[in-house]
């Protein structure tokens, strides 16, 4: 609520996705493992693979949207090289919920970039992308192996055996807790715990379920829904059409958060924090949409007085209403 222009949510989204590009590229490059799976450079909500995968799977799209809005050959290039070592994180990571979200986000930033926004260039690119990540697939046995124990259960050289049948154990645990305690749950954290078997669910919405109860639950689900119509209801404020910043991050935000609905589903994510700024991030930006006044990037008004960089709070009274609405 304090982000009162377009510039100063940009600003917050470069820090957030140039921080998680950084790290993926340093994560790359340094190679630490684990069961030969890659793993954060640094000790956080990054260090697990499947955390790293879903994680860049969020920012993903972000990243996309400072690709095009870069101005500079050297944004373009930091931008553009990151995009290709977040998609290779995601490969070495072997996560298989990290690798639903990604399929996802990219199939958005496809629509969205690509055909609604008409840049041919996206088109050829994912083409491009598709052959390759096809080769990298098959080139990889091990990876296609665990690609194809999602629908086939426990295979002989996945990597994870047992996997599949273990994780079905943990959803039955988790919804058996959500029923035996489903106003308050058994508390937040203690599925691992209470449950005996010292490994979360697996599944962001059983879990938070689990250790919140069926209340808890379904404000996070409704929460989840309500910025999902949100940043449907941005293409129909004044300020999607006068701004090209708006529009990018309307479209990045919404495959930000398709990305991390459709993980969410395969991973424990209900405790961190990047989900959760997604939600902020779309409430600012439907505020600043629904000013009459915002424009674009290019230095313009962004609903300002005459005063250069001061907002202007006197707006009239019809966005703000419609930003409560």
């Amino acid at each position: 609520m304090v982000a009162t222009s377009v510039t100063e949510v940009r600003r917050l989204l470069a820090i957030q996705a140039g921080t998680v590009a950084l790290i993926t590229v340093a994560s790359v490059l340094v190679h630490h493992t684990e069961s030969g799976r890659l793993i954060g450079i640094q000790k956080g909500i990054l260090e697990n693979p499947n955390d790293l995968a879903i994680n860049i799977a969020i920012n993903f799209p972000l990243c996309v949207a400072f690709l095009f809005a870069a101005k500079g050959k050297r944004a373009r290039l930091f931008w553009g090289a990151s995009l290709v070592f977040m998609l290779w994180a995601v490969v070495a990571t072997y996560s298989r919920s990290g690798l639903l979200a990604v399929v996802v986000t990219v199939a958005i930033c496809i629509w969205e970039f690509g055909i609604r926004g008409k840049r041919k260039a996206v088109l050829v690119g994912a083409v491009f992308c598709g052959f390759i990540a096809v080769a990298v697939i098959f080139a990889t046995p091990n990876y296609l192996l665990r690609i194809e124990s999602l629908v086939f259960g426990n295979i002989e050289g996945s990597g994870d055996s047992g996997s599949l049948e273990a994780r079905q154990e943990l959803l039955r645990d988790s919804l058996t807790l959500m029923l035996h305690h489903p106003l308050l749950g058994i508390g937040p954290g203690n599925f691992e715990s209470y449950s005996g078997t010292w490994r979360v669910a697996h599944n962001t919405y059983t879990e938070l379920g689990a250790e919140t109860g069926v209340p808890g639950l379904c404000l996070f689900v409704l929460m989840l829904v309500l910025t999902m119509r949100k940043m449907r209801r941005v293409r129909k404020l004044p300020g999607y059409e006068s701004s090209e910043d708006i529009r990018l991050w309307s479209s990045a935000l919404w495959a930000a958060m398709a990305a991390y609905m459709a993980g969410a589903m395969f991973a424990s994510t209900e405790y961190n924090l990047f989900p959760y700024f997604i939600v902020g991030y779309v409430c600012a930006v439907y505020r600043i949409a629904s000013l009459p006044g915002t424009t674009s990037r290019s230095g313009e008004d962004e609903s300002k007085d005459g005063n250069k960089g001061k907002p202007r709070y006197g707006m009239k009274r019809e966005g703000e209403l419609a930003w409560i609405r």
